[in-house]
């Protein structure tokens, strides 16, 4: 589905257009928010790795699922450049699945879940591995590690069509990336941790998922460099460059594709000003 800037700006007031399964669109409309959850295990071992050395993944991690917000407004389709994150110099892809919601809820079961899913794309969560492991030693993000581009497409197929292809409450879905042709990996979507309803229950927990909203699967088995730099080494693939091109394929859904060019340039940024400080006492108990 293919947005004109009228109905755009029509849509800032009236939610009621819905994505129409099947069509190529630019992005789905309208993303207020995108959550991205990590719920394959096999990658959140090898993504522990190269960041700490240790593939043991913490028992928070089983005990309920982790997203975090990304940026709404770098949403892009298959086909267009992909801009090199200013000041970085290890870009990644992430191979990913989205559900799309389709009507606003609040605090839903996973049973009322299913309800609010409309369908699926196919989802890039390209990477600044550079970026992003200096700003989340502070113990927060990601944030501009994975606020450059996100690409999504090249259709969304609704929840319907997909029924075939159930397995229980997942979806049997080979999952393809490869990096100027050349095949990186592959995994099932059946292979998430936590089924899509669960997700979406979970993220509504106390709080509202909004039409158009999407909500990423995490990345599948191998669908990152970042993985292999963790098992084998950081030298063992190039990162992504100008020039590269990463084409990723879910089965039944569809394909994206984006090549990476030159980004913006880099504006510095200060270092933070030192300001002496102390550890405040505690208030008089009256």
């Amino acid at each position: 589905m293919l947005l004109d800037p009228d109905a755009e700006s029509a849509l800032a007031f009236d939610r009621s257009v819905q994505v129409d399964a099947g069509e190529p669109f630019e992005v789905p409309v309208p993303v207020a928010s995108v959550r991205d959850f990590i719920t394959f295990e096999q990658h959140t071992a090898g993504s522990l790795r190269a960041v700490s050395g240790t593939s043991d993944i913490p028992s928070a991690w089983f005990e309920a699922p982790v997203f975090y917000f990304t940026n709404p407004h770098a949403l892009i389709g298959s086909g267009h450049p992909v801009p090199m994150p200013p000041g970085s110099e290890r870009l990644d892809f992430e191979l990913e699945v989205a559900a799309v919601i389709s009507r606003d809820g609040f605090n839903l079961s996973v049973d009322e879940a299913w309800d609010h899913i409309f369908g699926f794309t196919v989802f890039n969560d390209w990477s600044a591995r550079d970026l992003q492991t200096r700003e989340m030693k502070v113990g927060l993000g990601p944030t501009k590690g994975k606020d450059t581009a996100t690409t999504v497409g090249p259709v969304v197929v609704s929840l319907g069509e997909l029924a075939p292809r159930r397995q229980g409450d997942r979806f049997d879905l080979r999952m393809d990336v490869a990096v100027n042709g050349t095949p990186i990996a592959a995994d099932s979507l059946a292979n998430m941790a936590w089924s899509f309803a669960e997700l979406v229950a979970y993220a509504s927990r106390g709080t509202w998922v909004r039409q158009g909203d999407l909500i990423g699967s995490g990345t599948a088995g191998g669908g990152c460099l970042a993985e292999f730099w963790g098992w084998y080494g950081q030298d063992v693939l190039p990162a992504i460059g100008v020039g590269d091109t990463v084409t990723m394929t879910v089965e039944d859904i569809g394909t994206i594709s984006n090549q990476v060019v030159a980004g913006p340039e880099l504006h510095p940024i200060p270092e933070a000003r030192r300001i002496p400080w102390k550890q405040p006492p505690l208030p008089e108990q009256g």
